[in-house]
């Protein structure tokens, strides 16, 4: 994977965060611990309302990239360890809820604040922000898209990277339902120009991933 990523989306852990403006849409980036998880911030630029998405680790560093902002709560895009590592920290400082898909309720360490369902628009000041469940990854898995003046920016987790789908753990089932949920939920719907956001690593457009679909069905991983 990282052929074709986007190399000026790059940071690395304990590295500052990197800034972008897309119109009304805000969004930080930075990464967090040894597993090189990425962060991110997205933030009505009017309003400064803002989610964290994905509460991996370092609270500081995350508390950091909120100093100017009003963040209202974390979104998680699935409940694997090294993505909830900071989930207890941010609810007690800045005391935000965590919200969640009830489908990785065994993974999280708590029970969120409140569980997610595919199809829900959340309010960020001028911004709204969509939810869409795309399971195989984990059962739970959530991407988030919302719209900047020039573009979509799709926070997919480790359900989509530069290269391919997230891992499934060698199940046929799950690799089939994460590939037809991307096919179905994002493929088909979101034009070229739309930015991908995974949890690790560089970003992408839907652009540079579509041509390789049916590469990575044949590949079965």
């Amino acid at each position: 994977m990282g052929a074709r990523a986007d190399a000026a989306d790059h940071v690395v852990p304990g590295g500052p965060f990197l800034e972008r403006r897309d119109g009304p849409l805000l969004v930080r980036k930075r990464s967090v611990s040894e597993m090189d998880n990425d962060v991110y911030v997205l933030a009505d630029a009017r309003t400064r309302t803002a989610l964290v998405v994905d509460a991996a680790d370092d609270a500081p560093a995350v508390r950091a990239m909120l100093a100017d902002l009003r963040p209202v709560a974390v979104v998680q895009t699935h409940g694997h360890w090294d993505h909830v590592r900071a989930w207890a920290d941010l609810r007690a400082a800045p005391g935000l809820p965590v919200w969640g898909h009830a489908g990785d309720v065994a993974l999280y360490p708590a029970r969120p604040d409140r569980l997610l369902e595919d199809g829900e628009v959340l309010p960020v000041g001028d911004l709204a922000v969509e939810v869409l469940h795309v399971p195989g990854h984990t059962e739970g898995s959530l991407l988030f898209a919302v719209d900047g003046a020039a573009a979509t920016w799709l926070f997919t987790g480790d359900s989509l990277f530069p290269g391919g789908p997230g891992a499934t753990g060698g199940d046929a089932d799950r690799f089939a339902r994460l590939m037809d949920g991307l096919e179905d939920r994002v493929f088909a719907r979101f034009d070229d120009a739309t930015r991908v956001l995974p949890g690790h690593g560089d970003g992408t457009t839907i652009g540079a991933e579509r041509p390789h679909l049916a590469a990575w069905r044949a590949r079965g991983w």
